[in-house]
């Protein structure tokens, strides 16, 4: 392989507790960071929503950042009005509207829709007479800014809850400990605030999809009659669509994770409709163009493993993506352990990675062999395979190049 490093991106996400009335946690909410120690979001709007949904679901890990608790996610009302997608299944998040957005018929409309395909709906720094009351029969609960009301405003919030039990109420911006006792004084059921905690911010290493790929992607799956297989060919021709498309598999649907052991079957069980959701996302977030040659290397070594694998009997889907994510890992300088632990995989398909186990172990280990120039049995036919690999890496990245 040579020595060219693809690009790679650190993603950060910021992770604050929501505390019940037993000081346990409940639920996070998940803030846009722009870097490892920033203390406030430095961006807004349907930019860093789109980033914080990416990067939650699909590099740092939902379960890796909330451990199977509720996350709080903020939304504009593109999303709300269902100008962008939400791509995660409901049961993963509270999807809050800010207080920023006009409710009116269109709107109210809007939210209706996504409560009724199951999500989870927040009112983000409620005031009274904003006319986000419109919300109150569809929301389930309500977060109320201790630094921006007043005691009679919180207790009038407070008091619709006569007329819609079911809402459950958060006293967010808790400052110092006496408003936190005001809190629970007054009733809020859920807590919030740096007199409780501060938020954290995870920080993940990830390749950058490249822009050129997700634009021909997304055009491709805009078409009715789009075929899974040309789907799958794209994906994998981009390492960091490949790996995304694998984490996202965990965001497909509420429940017990999913195992898939190739590319090829997360791509089929995630379905053209989310796929489109997720590459339209990646581009709102304007992910960082990855120069095709600059993954050429993790193309070769994975299509070198389906190959090999290939020609003793072993699945070649699963040895691509394995050796996709083993190329991967080493080029991001993670243990494999940290990028595949994570992951969906069946057991197959982990056991080789993890342990060098089964013939996918045997195969792994053989490319690997053959790429530091060590002998290997049939030295002479896997020149002519890494050849064919090589070719075939060099004709799909000039295809997307040229679509």
């Amino acid at each position: 392989m040579s020595n060219v490093i693809p690009e790679v991106a650190d993603v950060h996400v910021g992770r604050q507790a929501i505390y019940d009335r037993q000081g346990d946690v409940a639920a996070y909410e998940l803030l846009f960071r722009d870097g490892p120690r920033a203390g406030a979001a430095t961006d807004g709007g349907s930019f860093a929503t789109s980033q914080v949904m990416v990067a939650a679901f699909t590099t740092v890990g939902v379960e890796e950042l909330a451990g199977g608790r509720p996350c709080f996610i903020n939304l504009t009302a593109d999303f709300l009005l269902g100008e962008l997608p939400v791509p995660f299944a409901p049961g993963h998040a509270v999807l809050e509207v800010l207080e920023t957005v006009d409710v009116d018929d269109r709107l109210v409309e809007g939210v209706a829709a996504l409560v009724g395909r199951g999500y989870v709906i927040a009112l983000d720094d409620f005031v009274p007479g904003s006319g986000h009351e419109r919300l109150f029969a569809l929301a389930s609960y309500v977060k109320v800014d201790f630094l921006g009301t007043t005691d009679a405003q919180r207790r009038a919030i407070l008091a619709a809850r006569a007329a819609h039990p079911h809402l459950r109420f958060v006293a967010e911006r808790l400052e110092t400990a006496d408003d936190v006792a005001e809190a629970k004084a007054l009733g809020f059921e859920l807590f919030q605030g740096y007199a409780l905690s501060r938020p954290a911010v995870v920080s993940a290493r990830t390749l950058s999809a490249s822009r050129l790929r997700c634009v021909h992607l997304l055009g491709l799956l805009m078409a009715p009659d789009v075929g899974l297989d040309r789907v799958v060919s794209i994906v994998s021709g981009d390492p960091a669509l490949s790996y995304r498309m694998l984490k996202a598999v965990n965001a497909a649907a509420a429940g017990a994770a999913h195992r898939v052991s190739s590319v090829h079957e997360a791509v089929v069980m995630l379905g053209t409709a989310q796929i489109r959701d997720w590459v339209t996302l990646m581009l709102v977030g304007d992910l960082t163009e990855a120069g095709e040659e600059q993954t050429a290397d993790i193309l070769v070594h994975a299509q070198l493993c389906r190959l090999i694998a290939e020609s003793t009997g072993v699945d070649g889907d699963e040895a691509f993506t394995a050796g996709l994510l083993d190329a991967v890992a080493g080029l991001l300088g993670l243990p494999i352990e940290a990028l595949a632990g994570s992951l969906p995989l069946a057991p197959a398909v982990r056991d080789g990675l993890l342990h060098g186990a089964g013939a996918l172990g045997d195969v792994l280990a053989a490319v690997g062999a053959h790429e530091r120039g060590a002998p290997t049995r049939g030295g002479g036919n896997l020149l002519i395979k890494h050849l064919a690999a090589l070719a075939w890496a060099t004709r799909t990245t000039q295809a997307v190049r040229s679509a």
